[in-house]
């Protein structure tokens, strides 16, 4: 194995983490990955089982992380009210970093996202920001937690001398088992239970959100991104927003998954219709599909995250994103946001996991 570059990667069975790990081992680094659970990821070359909350038992199990040169921060915790996620996350960050004090680190990235603009989940679209969000915007008043991170990041990488990168992708789309903000994956279960009971595949946002120009970030061009920033010197001390590189709109797309799975569009009422809602007997009638497609089992809970896609796709003012500070300094990847989603609906087919 390699030790030119070793990537510590926090939150590793997450969406971002996950691929990230995946990518980088693909290009030949040594992997470390960190999680809460205790997982043994074919992609990694060392995994630490740890609870950042904990400060003793990260600093105990962090360790095993001393020879890590580039960090990889892509986790986080949600608590009651942003007051909690501010305190917790923060603590979680510092712990993670006091924990590999003595790594020869050179980079640290951190993954947040485009709350930057929007707001905390408290006063989250209370303030309408300009569209397309903008790198260099001011933060906006209040707590965030994504700042709360930022600002350790920024003062580990004061103190210690290493160059720091921070990531704000949008509506990630990938596929994780167990993963909660999973637009991708929902969407499939949904069409699939639509399919399954023949009823029509209702949008369930809000009409600023249908009719809106909008993008997502592939998981695999997030982890393509953090891998150019950590190895690109001009690259160095920036923040950037990372998406696909297109932009749709919902009108659009809505009928192009409609058509992957083969079935009908329901009319759009013009006011929401939350999946929440709509999929309040998910449970039984995933079993039912489980059962009689003879899918993998897992509880359509660990599959759906019906509250996740409901506020995305539920926002109230058009959300998409510049990104002037990666394409000025030479990423160019691309992907196409349509294809992002058949690929993860071909890989849940091919797994098993929902019908083919």
């Amino acid at each position: 194995m390699s030790k030119e570059n070793v990537a510590l990667i926090a939150g590793a069975t997450g969406l971002s983490g996950s691929y990230t790990a995946r990518h980088l081992k693909k290009e030949g680094w040594t992997v470390l990955t960190v999680s809460r659970s205790a997982v043994d990821p074919p992609w990694s070359d060392r995994h630490i089982t740890v609870d950042l909350e904990n400060k003793s038992g990260s600093k105990t199990a962090l360790a095993a992380a001393s020879d890590a040169t580039h960090v990889f921060y892509c986790t986080w915790s949600r608590q009651a009210n942003e007051d909690r996620n501010v305190s917790v996350n923060a603590a979680m960050i510092r712990n993670f970093f006091d924990g590999i004090a003595d790594a020869p680190i050179r980079h640290a990235a951190l993954v947040t996202g485009l709350k930057h603009y929007l707001g905390s989940f408290d006063d989250y679209a209370k303030v309408k920001p300009y569209t397309p969000f903008l790198e260099s915007s001011p933060r906006l008043p209040g707590p965030n937690f994504y700042y709360a991170q930022e600002d350790v990041l920024f003062e580990m990488a004061g103190k210690r001398g290493f160059s720091w990168s921070v990531h704000r992708p949008h509506t990630m789309i990938g596929f994780v088992v167990g993963n909660l903000m999973n637009m991708a994956v929902t969407l499939a279960v949904y069409a699939s239970i639509c399919k399954h009971t023949g009823q029509p595949f209702i949008y369930p946002g809000s009409p600023e959100q249908y009719d809106a120009v909008t993008d997502v970030t592939d998981a695999r061009i997030l982890a393509r991104h953090l891998h150019w920033a950590a190895t690109t010197s001009q690259a160095a001390n920036t923040a950037f927003n990372i998406v696909n590189g297109d932009v749709f709109r919902w009108t659009w797309l809505w009928q192009q998954i409609a058509d992957y799975f083969a079935i009908k569009v329901g009319e759009y009422p013009g006011h929401l219709v939350p999946l929440e809602k709509q999929m309040a007997n998910a449970s039984t009638i995933w079993s039912e599909i489980v059962a009689k497609h003879r899918l993998e089992n897992i509880p359509v809970t660990r599959l759906a995250s019906w509250w996740h896609s409901d506020a995305d796709l539920g926002r109230t003012m058009e959300c998409f994103t510049d990104m002037t500070n990666s394409r000025r300094l030479g990423f160019s990847a691309y992907q196409e946001s349509r294809q992002s989603f058949f690929d993860v609906f071909d890989e849940l087919r091919s797994r098993r996991i929902i019908p083919a």
